[in-house]
């Protein structure tokens, strides 16, 4: 199964105009890990980013880990406000990218080979809290009309893994993400318009058109120990916060990517030697 991550600089320079793209160190080491256990266990996989993305990762030196890179992404990510809808490149990409595919997070590790029949799957659901997950009525929009026979009910699908079997749904749900983020006013609200152009539209329309979909992970569940997938989610933060816990987990991916890929032990090499000068 083909899969592919994604990396805009976009949101970057929108916070630090002037300066050169940078990934923390414990990012780096997931991205690498992510792309090798998705090789090793499920297939092909692809880095869709932009020019200034391909310049980093050449720089860190990490680019043999994916099947290939491509540097397609627009800079200013088709004209989508690059602070409101930080994920926004993740649904272009999916858009041009064929499917059958799988769109895989950076900070998310696949460590088993997954059978993925017909049925879309995403990584897991949500709930529907009002504060993430508002009424619709509260968006601010030009020019995007909600699509007819919405079902609000739905519970969210968190998107760090999605598998799309079908290229017309894509092409719809990727479509009006699109539509409704070009649309939306500028906010301070970095969050709920994001989630639910990436997250609740989604099953959305899904259950609108008479897809099926399926989960990984049961969000009931989420904090309790497991061995089949790692998400980062909100621990990229707490390393940012505490150096000590970051060094941990880099060290970690470090063996691990030395032990069950030694061919790859150049990168770690390469990651290590990157940040010493940072």
């Amino acid at each position: 199964m083909r899969a592919f991550h994604i990396y805009s600089t976009a949101p970057f320079f929108a916070k630090n105009p002037g300066k050169d793209p940078l990934i923390d160190k414990s990012e780096a080491y997931c991205t690498v890990l992510s792309a090798l256990e998705w090789r090793k266990h499920n297939g092909e996989i692809h880095m869709i980013t932009d020019k200034h993305g391909a310049g980093l990762f050449n720089r860190l030196g990490i680019v043999s880990v994916w099947d290939r890179l491509e540097d397609t992404l627009a800079p200013d990510v088709g004209g989508i406000d690059p602070l409101m809808f930080w994920a926004g490149a993740k649904l272009l990409a999916l858009r041009d990218f064929p499917a059958p595919c799988v769109m895989l997070d950076t900070d998310f590790i696949v460590w088993e080979r997954l059978d993925l029949s017909d049925k879309m799957t995403a990584a897991h659901e949500e709930e529907l809290n009002p504060d993430i997950y508002p009424n619709i009525s509260r968006f601010q929009l030009r020019e995007y009309t909600f699509p007819d026979n919405l079902d609000l009910s739905v519970k969210p699908l968190n998107t760090a893994f999605l598998y799309i079997p079908d290229e017309d749904f894509k092409l719809y749900y990727t479509s009006q993400a699109a539509a409704f983020m070009r649309s939306a006013v500028r906010s301070d609200d970095f969050l709920t318009y994001m989630v639910f152009a990436e997250q609740r539209l989604l099953p959305m329309l899904a259950k609108k058109c008479g897809i099926e979909y399926g989960t990984l992970l049961n969000k009931d569940y989420l904090f309790f120990p497991q061995d089949k997938f790692t998400h980062l989610w909100g621990a990229k933060q707490a390393m940012r916060d505490d150096p000590s816990e970051s060094e941990k987990f880099c060290n970690k991916c470090k063996n691990r990517i030395l032990s069950d890929f030694p061919e790859y032990s150049f990168v770690v090499n390469n990651i290590e030697e990157f940040y010493s000068g940072c």
